[in-house]
């Protein structure tokens, strides 16, 4: 359509938009902006649309093209409808393609993904869900495609905090032992990590006695400057508690399906010995200048709402770091060392700012290359059902385990109420799959940039854009290659032979077109980062399937060939459901 808009006189920076139209009667696909293009040189757009056509005919239609026709409609709509002879090509070719007709990109880029980025301090909590399946769906999809991708757990593992919490592990272990031995002796058969059985009860009870206890507070601070110059003791007790906290993530990890792993993991404390360096070449290019003691980077785009330079501050007045500098520091590695083509930072929204200030350091620093794509992915927060951030019922933080243990009870509820005479092994990893699979459904179902209610009823439900209605649907699917055995076997006939596609009936064509718009679905999710469009791609195409079912008959088709021909339409329904679920990290079911 670009080739024609230009063969017709269109100026060529005009964008062809392809649309789906609102009506089928209007075309499988739109092809808009003539009127835009119109008013733009000053030509009648019905016209215009015209010589568009006459272009688009010998490029488009024919017997071994893609359309059928093309066609004006209106003031200068032009709507496209495909060759069913085209679409059973097409479809017949997705079957013995494993990647369903997504293309290998012919350049592939090395792509960073930041998410998840738990602080180790502390327990994973709700609040940690959202950047970790967000952003194991983005790199899902990015693998895919073909890129190369790089998974990063930035945990904040370093810092004050881990004085304070290396201290009190101190105090419980036996000091006997930990004053007099050396760091070999003391990698025993002890096993000291049983001084942290549960870390937020362990973060609260270290947190009050630093609070309380001038002594503990002075031999907090005093542990944070030995940490800082990597005493051995020292350095060792914070392992064990690293080693500790990271086992309670990779059992979140797993229990989600996430694919982080611990080589992943490169925490705030790795790019620590390079944060004096950070400071030393921004100063080395002229960018560094101190505030009240501080040294800040003063850029001319962001301001204070008073008009006042608003400062990224690289190092405190006591000489402390920030995560601004972590994260340039964070920046250069991933670019100078990974050789990142684009980098993507999974994120709350509430930290834009944060990230349009350091990318622009990062450039003017020379830290980052003007070819490497630097782009914050920012989501709202989950709600309760009074419009909060979500909490207990007392007003504590969700520990994100017992969210998740929450999910897997629920779902065996409601998959024994729906099976009752399933088999309780059978039952129960149908309900992790269930459960698990509705929380992640419903959050990445959502508009990523926006708030939204976390409801129990509403994601469990198999009603709606959901986890367990897709999951059925996929089940209702193999549930036909099932019967359709059963009942080949009865008659000793053939199941369906291999074959063309046939598109015939108006389902069948509903059904056909979103099949193939997978790839385009996939291609979206990977250029703008919203998991939502495959979601809602999903549901479309769980509603045409449906649709089909119920009107055109597959074991039952009134031949051979168009049972046969049917039968591949649901396998490459359920090929397709269960590779977008897999994109979203959600599994499938063989019943339900």
């Amino acid at each position: 359509m670009s080739e024609a808009f230009q063969a017709a006189g269109i100026p060529a920076d005009v964008p062809v938009m392809i649309a789906l139209p609102a009506r089928p009667q209007f075309g499988d696909y739109q092809a808009n902006g003539v009127m835009a293009a119109a008013k733009r040189i000053g030509a009648n757009p019905r016209q215009l649309a015209e010589k568009v056509v006459a272009a688009a005919r010998p490029i488009l239609v024919g017997p071994e093209k893609l359309a059928d026709k093309v066609e004006v409609a209106g003031p200068g709509f032009i709507n496209i409808h495909l060759r069913a002879e085209w679409l059973s090509s097409e479809l017949t070719a997705r079957l013995g393609d494993e990647r369903l007709g997504v293309l290998a990109p012919a350049a592939p880029q090395t792509v960073v993904v930041d998410y998840s980025a738990p602080n180790l301090a502390k327990e994973m909590h709700v609040g940690h869900l959202r950047s970790t399946i967000i952003g194991d769906a983005l790199a899902r999809v990015l693998d895919f495609i073909g890129h190369k991708v790089i998974r990063q757990n930035h945990v904040g593992d370093w810092g004050t905090q881990f004085g304070m919490l290396v201290a009190y592990l101190i105090r419980r272990v036996d000091m006997s032992i930990a004053e007099d031995a050396s760091v070999g002796k003391m990698g025993g058969s002890r096993d000291w990590a049983m001084a942290i059985p549960d870390l937020e009860d362990y973060y609260r009870k270290s947190k009050a006695l630093f609070d309380e206890d001038p002594e503990f507070a002075d031999y907090a601070r005093e542990c944070v400057v030995r940490l800082q110059s990597r005493e051995q003791k020292l350095i060792y007790f914070w392992k064990i508690f690293l080693r500790q906290s990271l086992h309670h993530c990779e059992m979140i990890y797993k229990k989600l399906g996430v694919t982080l792993r611990p080589d992943d993991v490169r925490g705030e404390s790795f790019y620590n010995d390079d944060l004096p360096k950070v400071v030393a070449d921004l100063d080395a290019a002229g960018l560094l200048q101190e505030s009240q003691g501080a040294q800040c980077v003063f850029l001319d785009e962001f301001k204070c709402k008073d008009g006042e330079p608003l400062p990224v501050i690289v190092q405190k007045t006591g000489g402390g770091y920030l995560y601004a500098t972590t994260d340039l520091a964070a920046m250069r590695f991933r670019a100078g060392e990974l050789h990142a083509d684009r980098i993507l930072y999974v994120t709350d929204a509430r930290q834009s700012l944060h990230f349009q200030q350091v990318f622009a350091v990062a450039r003017k620093a020379g830290f980052v290359g003007q070819g490497v794509c630097l782009e914050h992915v920012p989501f709202g927060t989950m709600m309760g059902a009074d419009g909060r951030p979500f909490k207990t019922r007392t007003g504590g933080t969700v520990k994100l385990m017992d969210l998740l243990d929450e999910a897997q009870q629920r779902a065996m509820a409601f998959v024994s109420e729906k099976n009752p005479d399933l088999p309780d092994d059978q039952r129960r990893q149908i309900a992790r799959a269930v459960g698990i699979g509705a929380v992640k459904y419903a959050d990445l179902s959502q508009n990523r940039s926006s708030d939204y209610v976390f409801s129990w009823d509403k994601m469990l439900s198999l009603d709606g854009n959901t986890a367990p209605y897709m999951q059925y649907a996929y089940a209702r699917v193999r549930s036909i290659f099932r019967k359709g055995k059963a009942e080949a076997l009865k008659s000793a006939g053939p199941l369906g032979v291999r074959g063309m596609v046939s598109i015939e009936a108006t389902a069948e064509r509903i059904l056909a077109l979103k099949l193939l718009q997978f790839p385009e679905t996939v291609e979206t999710v990977a250029r703008d980062c919203l998991p939502s469009v495959l979601c809602a791609y999903l549901y479309d195409l769980a509603g045409a399937f449906m649709g089909f079912y119920e009107s055109c008959p597959v074991l039952k088709a009134p031949d051979e060939c168009t049972r046969a021909s049917r039968l591949l339409l649901c396998e490459l329904t359920a090929r397709t459901i269960q590779t977008s679920l897999n994109l979203l990290g959600i599994e499938t079911i063989e019943q339900m």
